[in-house]
């Protein structure tokens, strides 16, 4: 998997509440699981733009409320630094769900996904309007 350029500050932790950025159906997702982390005992996982995470659908469509599924970061409201020393943040936190293979559920994404995102999935990129 391919790194990810710039320093990513990473706000989100577990039960944090996020909104569903695609039409899978999902609205609300709340965060309860990180893919991957390695941390220290008592200390919660921390997440930011371009991690995978396993969420709970807690708004939506009544076929989605209470399913456990992935989902990628797409915007974070904190602040990070890229490597050019552009400092860019958004105004929402935001994710799309994703399948085990890291392929969008939805067809669509509303509002745009950050360029770190764009690299390192270029699927769910293609399907964004646009790439910050």
């Amino acid at each position: 998997m391919k790194g990810l350029t710039g320093n990513i500050s990473k706000p989100l932790t577990t039960g944090s509440y996020l909104v569903c950025n695609d039409n899978s159906g999902a609205k609300e997702l709340f965060i309860f699981g990180v893919k991957g982390i390695k941390g220290v005992r008592s200390r919660y996982p921390s997440v930011g733009i371009g991690d995978v995470v396993i969420v709970s659908v807690k708004k939506g469509n009544p076929d989605m409320i209470k399913k456990v599924v992935k989902a990628l970061i797409v915007r974070q409201k904190k602040e990070f630094r890229r490597a050019n020393g552009l400092r860019i943040s958004f105004e929402d936190n935001a994710a799309v769900l994703i399948t085990d293979d890291g392929l969008p559920v939805g067809t669509e994404i509303k509002g745009v996904v950050a360029r770190e995102v764009a690299e390192r999935y270029p699927k769910v990129a293609a399907i964004a309007p646009g790439v910050v």
